[in-house]
């Protein structure tokens, strides 16, 4: 749950004023971050029934099948996606069967606005995964809605939920109704936009970070508010350690809008992983902890190897088979795919951490350090959204 929403004052207490600051890296492999130092959201600012906005410039499990895109030119490498989500509620139990659902490019996507009896059980957060029409890209985002809109009668799953499912639908029709090729920034807008003209959310805000992956193994990252992901590579031994620090994280007023998104691009090799997650997983798992456990898993199935002579990491030779359908064993025993194992393992240790007494996340950290009155210790409970992302190089 994001806790601002325009024009919310968030000085009230510790436990809302402060997020994921002094994350802890493992340095030689995670090739990028974006966790956000201070709280913004997408948001509306008038009562219902109407929005007055500053002017705009699913539950159901399917089977797993992979992103496979084809390149643009002869010369570009050819790029498959392994793409699965895991998410749990605040208030529900974490089921790794339940919570998880693996993405197929073939499946149509699905009219915006569903009922909230479909959507998938993540609470306030929201994600999605969709193909761009006419192209081999993928558009993937998370979003997390902001908890402030309850007092005024608002379910913030509404803005969150439906603001994704207009940029899948979007996504999934840009090229035929619009020459300009769709980038993450201009995805996220078109997205607000059509939520705000909707007409049937009457009000609310929200984080999101958007990202378009093509054949040619590039990303651009759109991010806006406490949401954010992390790229993480096999290389070098040894993890080093570091601490990525902010500045203040509170306004009296946060009222941001698409076009004030930052946008990053980056280059993805064969065998990176990328991970996209709301801060229900930032505040309770820092960067380190989330490499530790990507690591452990790419290990485990091989899909990371030790390198000559046991000096750093490579990719393993068998990569393009853990990401299809069956490619690893399940902690049910089920088969899953390499993507999918991800997901449950970083949600499932991010729910367990939220609701620990004892374990102390980055949130807990800084709030004994900034607020040691406050006698904060343990997770911070929220809704919890997961998207994992391999990267596999055809011909590697």
């Amino acid at each position: 749950m994001a806790s601002l929403a325009g024009g919310i004052s968030i000085r009230a207490n510790a436990s809302r004023a402060f997020s994921r600051l002094g994350r802890e890296l493992g340095v030689s492999s995670i090739v990028a971050t974006h966790l956000r130092r201070y709280k913004s959201s997408l948001s509306t600012t008038s009562p219902p029934p109407k929005l007055s906005l500053p002017r705009p410039s699913h539950n159901y499990r399917i089977p797993i099948r992979l992103f496979s895109t084809s390149p643009r030119a002869s010369s570009s490498p050819k790029f498959t996606y392994g793409i699965s989500a895991s998410y749990c509620a605040k208030e529900n139990r974490y089921s790794p069967t339940k919570n998880l659902t693996p993405f197929n490019p073939y499946n149509a996507i699905p009219v915006p606005l569903k009922p909230a009896d479909r959507r998938p059980a993540s609470g306030q957060d929201a994600f999605f995964v969709a193909p761009i029409s006419n192209t081999s890209d993928i558009a993937i985002g998370i979003a997390d809605g902001v908890g402030g809109w309850i007092d005024s009668g608002v379910d913030p799953s509404d803005f969150s939920h439906g603001f994704c499912e207009y940029m899948a639908h979007t996504a999934s029709l840009s090229n035929e109704i619009d020459e300009v090729p769709i980038s993450a920034r201009r995805l996220m807008q078109k997205g607000y936009d059509l939520i705000c003209a909707s007409g049937k959310v009457r009000a609310g805000g929200s984080t999101a970070v958007v990202g378009i992956f093509n054949s040619g193994g590039n990303m651009e990252v759109a991010n806006l508010g406490d949401s954010g992901y992390i790229q993480l590579r096999s290389g070098a031994s040894g993890t080093g350690g570091g601490y990525e620090t902010g500045g203040e994280i509170w306004g009296e007023q946060l009222m941001d809008l698409p076009r004030d998104a930052e946008v990053v691009s980056k280059e993805l090799k064969h065998g990176d992983v990328v991970v996209f997650a709301t801060d229900g997983v930032w505040d309770n798992l820092s960067g380190g902890d989330v490499l530790r456990i990507v690591s452990k898993r790419m290990r485990y199935e091989k899909a990371w190897v030790n390198g000559v002579e046991d000096k750093g990491t490579e990719v393993g030779e068998k990569l393009g088979e853990l990401i299809e359908e069956g490619g690893v064993e399940g902690k049910d025993k089920g088969m899953l795919s390499l993507q999918s194992s991800l997901a449950v393992d970083i949600a499932g240790e991010a729910k367990a951490a939220s609701l620990s007494l004892r374990r102390d996340g980055p949130f807990a950290r800084e709030v004994q350090r900034r607020y040691p009155d406050e006698k904060w210790s343990g997770g911070k409970s929220d809704d919890i959204c997961v998207v994992v992302v391999v990267a596999v190089e055809e011909g590697k």
